[in-house]
């Protein structure tokens, strides 16, 4: 019973209890949301601070997230004893690659710290090097360390890395140093407080997704790693999932809870055509021939068998598959996947000769990555490693592919869609890609509330692996930081009355409409009013239109158990992005080609004026706006280091320098 109703869950093929209106209270010091690699590592971050900390994960903690599968490079350990470049260097070279639309501190963040997390990640289990030398003699592998690189092999700041044995590796330290898991919960709203007359996070509430107890947990601090969004542009009711690079419950709910309580985001306007989704219009990730990132730099041919050229920064063919990986002359290094610092010339890479620039060139479709034609080890770490360690590649493109007769070493991949992509997606198609929007915050890595931090995925402009355990670390200890020093908030019993209703709602319904409905219908939605070209009139035609599937479809809505009551909830988060999304875009009045942006009601490009953040966040559903300057963090070591002597302190005593 729940509120004097009965609540049916049919329990035929249910194998957990219904525990529908039981609600159960925790406090911590520290609450983390998401227990992705971000999560995992704030927690863990807490946790050695002596704070007791409880973590809440969607999933199983041991292989939940988008690194649960794995991953097969760390970015920027720039500090790693091979390295030919500094945090600096590197932190800089992403801002001016992205205009300033970039996240300055948290690259920071990353570049200064990454490689001390993969140390961490080394002793808690994880594999960093190539220990069985397997590769001894590569050109890639430094042969004292035995830690491997991608991507430049002078500078060597690009791990390669074992990233399978990684989410075990963080779920046993977690459970060796107690941290408390709700695994198979959803986190589904913040809760808020005054302290001393300003807003203060309190806490949150969640739901078990097996059994649909409640939970109200009350914190001192609270650090939000879930996922950046995805399904708000595409998504196939019959095909869910299919070809989703990110596991298809990570969503952005941390984003709509965020949003809800008022936290502030930026570049929320920002999307990008679509390469990998939910609506069957892609093959599975890395599993097509190809030449970025995880196959970078695969050796590509036409249908002919003709060898299609590399080039380096300065537009000269490169002739041998080494070449490939080093910057050219007075080129100080390169960033992954080919990206440059100091073009001079039109670079249209990102790895080779611009697509319509190869067709002119008389090279003929389709196109193929030739493993065959490049050194044995170059091959044996991009199909054996590097595929394989990548998210969702092990089983469906190693092991499959494997299985049914794919052979490297004389047979080729063939290359889908325009370029490297893994198919031919239109400009309404769009998604949360590359750098997207999410929470602005200080250095810190607080939010605009008191006592709410964020990492990972939730940041604005995030960034890959070593960003978000980086960046989850740093929120983590200012998270417990800031819990010593103050009381458990209260919170407002009838703030989790309403969320407790708003959770359960859809189990009064029958015959409703189901999750997979409303989730096309705002997909269409998007499409229609907020794709490739914005203008005023249908951003504004977009939001009438999602606000009438609040009025009109979300009472409707009906589930049959919690797992069905759960997306349920994350297409009402999924909603809630759409409208962010629409407001950010009605904020900005201009075009920006790094935002990837245009309204034809706005056809200027980079206006001066605009060229900052846009800051939004909303007030009893009235949406503020505040303008930021792009360059708000200030000299990027300076201010790093004035905050965290702490830690240096503890990089020292921890003999991270050294090893």
């Amino acid at each position: 019973m729940y509120g004097g109703t009965s609540v049916m869950i049919h329990t035929t093929s249910w194998p957990y209890a219904n525990e529908t209106g039981i609600t159960k209270k925790l406090s911590c010091d520290v609450l983390v949301l998401g227990g992705g690699l971000a999560g995992c590592y704030a927690a863990i971050a807490a946790a050695r601070r002596g704070q007791s900390v409880i973590l809440v994960e969607k999933g199983a903690v041991e292989r939940s997230g988008s690194a649960g599968t794995g991953f097969d490079h760390w970015e920027s350990a720039c500090t790693n004893p091979c390295s030919g470049v500094t945090p600096e260097e590197i932190a800089w070279a992403y801002v001016n690659e992205q205009d300033y639309y970039s996240n300055g501190i948290a690259h920071y963040i990353e570049c200064r710290e990454g490689y001390d997390r993969v140390l961490d990640m080394e002793s808690f289990g994880g594999k960093i090097r190539d220990t069985k030398n397997e590769f001894e003699g590569a050109a890639f592998r430094d042969e004292k360390t035995k830690l491997m690189f991608a991507y430049d092999y002078k500078n060597k700041f690009t791990l390669r890395v074992w990233g399978s044995t990684f989410k075990p590796s963080l779920y046993k330290e977690l459970k060796r140093l107690g941290v408390k898991l709700l695994e198979h919960t959803e986190a589904t709203a913040l809760l808020t407080s005054f302290v001393n007359g300003k807003k203060h996070g309190a806490g949150a509430c969640a739901m078990d997704v097996h059994t649909c107890k409640f939970y109200i947990l009350r914190a001192k601090s609270t650090v939000l790693a879930m996922s950046r969004p995805a399904r708000v542009w595409l998504f196939d009711a019959d095909q869910p999932g299919l070809c989703e690079f990110r596991p298809f419950q990570s969503i952005g709910s941390g984003h709509a809870m965020g949003w809800r309580s008022g936290i502030e985001f930026t570049m929320m306007e920002k999307s990008v055509r679509a390469e990998y989704s939910a609506a069957g219009r892609s093959f599975p990730a890395y599993g097509t021939g190809n030449n970025h990132n995880t196959w970078y730099a695969a050796t590509m041919v036409d249908a002919r068998g003709v060898e299609i050229p590399y080039v380096d920064r300065d537009g000269k063919e490169l002739t041998s598959v080494l070449e490939r990986y080093y910057p050219a002359p007075g080129q100080k290094f390169f960033l992954k996947g080919g990206v440059i610092d100091n073009p001079k010339y039109e670079y249209r890479g990102p790895e080779t000769l611009d697509f319509d620039e190869l067709i002119k060139r008389g090279y003929q479709l389709p196109f193929y990555a030739n493993l065959s034609r490049m050194p044995d080890e170059e091959r044996r770490v991009i199909w054996g490693m590097m595929v394989g360690e990548e998210g969702k590649t092990k089983i469906p493109i190693l092991q499959n592919y494997t299985k049914r007769g794919f052979d490297p070493t004389k047979d080729m991949l063939q290359s889908y869609g325009t370029g490297w992509q893994s198919a031919n997606f239109l400009e309404q198609e769009r998604q949360f890609f590359g750098a997207p929007g999410g929470i602005l915050h200080d250095w810190d890595l607080k939010t605009n509330i008191d006592g709410i931090y964020a990492a990972g995925d939730q940041l604005y402009a995030s960034d890959c692996a070593g960003f978000a355990c980086a960046t989850g670390y740093y929120a983590g200890r200012k998270a417990a930081a800031a819990a010593k020093s103050c009381e458990l908030p209260s919170y407002d019993p009838e703030e989790t009355a309403r969320e407790q209703a708003r959770l359960y709602a859809p189990l009064f319904v029958k015959d409703g409409i189901s999750w997979k409905e409303l989730n096309q219908a705002i997909a269409k939605a998007m499409q229609n009013y907020c794709g490739g070209v914005r203008c005023e009139a249908l951003l504004r035609e977009g939001l009438d239109l999602l606000g009438s599937y609040e009025r009109d479809i979300v009472p409707k809505l009906s589930c049959k158990n919690p797992h069905e009551l759960m997306r349920i909830h994350e297409v009402l988060d999924i909603l809630t992005v759409a409208q962010i999304v629409l407001h950010a875009s009605l904020h900005r009045k201009s075009s920006s080609a790094p935002l990837f942006f245009t309204r034809s009601d706005y056809p200027k490009m980079d206006p001066q004026a605009d060229h900052c953040h846009i800051a939004l966040h909303q007030e009893n559903g009235t949406v503020i706006e505040r303008r930021v300057p792009l360059d708000f963090f200030g000299d990027l070591q300076t201010e790093y280091e004035k905050r965290n002597i702490d830690y240096e302190e503890e990089r020292e005593a921890n003999g991270y320098a050294k090893r």
